[in-house]
């Protein structure tokens, strides 16, 4: 039978995945938005402005999701 801990342990490493997936996406689009600002056109970053509030967005975005990590993680630690 399953216990609870091992329950909570599944669901932490979902939510700390599904936080990387997250972290991964936002800096997908500003590597590609910085792409299209070296004149490499692929994505809708137009201009110095975009591309620096974008930045700013991924580095906050990726500080939420990485403190959502580390309290997720430790919510589903198994003691023993």
């Amino acid at each position: 039978m399953v216990g609870l801990g091992e329950v909570k342990a599944t669901i932490a490493t979902a939510i700390a995945a599904a936080f990387g997936f997250i972290i991964a996406l936002i800096w997908r689009d500003i590597i590609v938005g910085l792409f299209d600002l070296a004149g490499l056109k692929i994505n809708q970053i137009s201009d110095v402005t975009g591309a620096i509030t974008a930045t700013i967005a991924g580095v906050i975005i990726t500080v939420i999701c990485v403190l959502g990590i580390l309290y997720i993680s430790k919510w589903g630690r198994v003691t023993k």
